[in-house]
């Protein structure tokens, strides 16, 4: 074999056994982009709203901040789980798709998050997300209750629909599952057996009983639609899988068609 071609491919060997040694020890930064707060940070946000701990064990508090409607008789309760980054300070903002509707709405944060303290697990976010859900339930009945979910959190929205009642699911830009989506980039790497977090929302989505409805854009290059459109398969004959055309990641919210569907399921 030529000398050349013998030193390019040990050079792609090595390249290929670095990216993916970098791929499974880094997963976590990959996946992860927290913003933790100190405890006695004080929220600032324009709408009426108030800050709750529940204490997980006895490490671990979760935090999180309900934004409420103006009006003092409410529809029911938005739990909304969102995304990779930051904290509640980022995602705050969207509370008023749903507080306008009459609507409360809980917003946790995940373990490193915000003011949220403790280890970060697959099974503990379920199981924190549960708390939540239960929690909510105690104020209000199960068809009182929507769940929401917005990038990493559409996975963990649609595993409590899958255990727990709901009124509605609703999947902001969702995931096939999380080792399906670093495949979509690295699909020379057996992501499947290589991430840690799977949260495959394709399983739980199967075991939802509640109306469901996705909205995804199609310029989507964190999430890209053709990996998100691989639910469709999943979706039961009157749920609803709204493409948004030219939607980013993080825009979707300011398209008329995204608020025209929103706005009609929670009327």
């Amino acid at each position: 074999m030529n000398i050349k071609v013998l030193r390019w491919i040990k050079i792609i060997v090595l390249l290929y056994c670095v990216i993916g040694i970098a791929l499974y020890y880094l997963q976590g930064y990959f996946l992860f982009h927290p913003k933790p707060l100190a405890r006695d940070y004080q929220y600032h946000f324009n709408a009426p709203f108030a800050e709750m701990d529940i204490p997980f064990n006895q490490t671990d508090t979760l935090n999180l901040v309900k934004f409420f409607p103006q009006d003092s008789v409410r529809k029911g309760v938005v739990i909304y789980f969102h995304g990779n980054r930051d904290n509640i300070n980022r995602y705050a903002k969207f509370a008023a798709n749903f507080t306008s509707h009459g609507y409360e709405v809980w917003m946790p944060d995940y373990p490193g998050f915000g003011k949220t303290v403790g280890e970060r697990t697959e099974k503990i976010l379920y199981q924190q997300a549960g708390q939540v859900y239960k929690l909510a339930s105690t104020k209000y009945q199960k068809d009182s209750i929507i769940l929401y979910g917005k990038s990493f959190g559409t996975g963990i929205a649609t595993y409590v629909a899958s255990i727990y009642d709901c009124k509605r699911l609703i999947l902001e830009t969702p995931y096939y599952s999380i080792p399906d989506i670093f495949g979509c980039y690295t699909f020379i790497y057996p992501t499947s057996r290589m991430i840690t977090y799977k949260i495959p929302t394709c399983e739980y989505l199967q075991e939802v009983k509640a109306p469901v409805t996705i909205f995804h854009g199609t310029s989507d290059w964190v999430i890209p639609y053709r990996c998100a459109a691989k639910l469709k398969a999943f979706l039961k004959p009157s749920d609803q899988f709204v493409t948004i055309e030219k939607g980013r990641h993080h825009n979707l919210n300011g398209f008329p068609l995204f608020h025209q569907k929103l706005d009609s399921l929670l009327q």
